[in-house]
């Protein structure tokens, strides 16, 4: 009796993985062993960066945060403390949105956390 390989399984395993490769470079894209190992790391590096996506936008709002309040002769950490003291709960995304986007509402925000 001959030996079962399951060929239609095998051959959409090997599919899956060089669709997923699809548009790497060279090998990367045509080769399975090689796609398979860049397909694999590239998985790693997207679930790593979805955690840190969240620190880098985060660190981005306070940067801009402090930048807007300063302009208004504040700093960070006086505006933060300002609005919990008045608890104020805004988060720090739409706070830099505003600071961005409508300067003239954060600095109201501004005068009422801190003046």
């Amino acid at each position: 009796m001959p030996r079962a390989k399951n060929k239609v399984a095998s051959r959409a395993r090997r599919k899956r993985i060089l669709k997923q490769a699809k548009g790497y470079y060279g090998a990367r894209s045509k080769v399975y062993t090689v796609a398979k190992h860049s397909v694999e790391k590239g998985l790693l590096h997207a679930y790593r960066d979805r955690k840190l996506k969240k620190r880098v936008y985060r660190n981005l709002w306070i940067t801009r945060i402090n930048a807007a309040a300063r302009l208004n002769n504040t700093t960070y950490s006086k505006l933060i403390n300002g609005l919990k003291e008045k608890n104020i709960t805004i988060n720090r995304k739409t706070l830099a949105d505003l600071a961005y986007n409508n300067p003239e509402a954060f600095s109201q925000i501004v005068k009422f956390a801190v003046g």
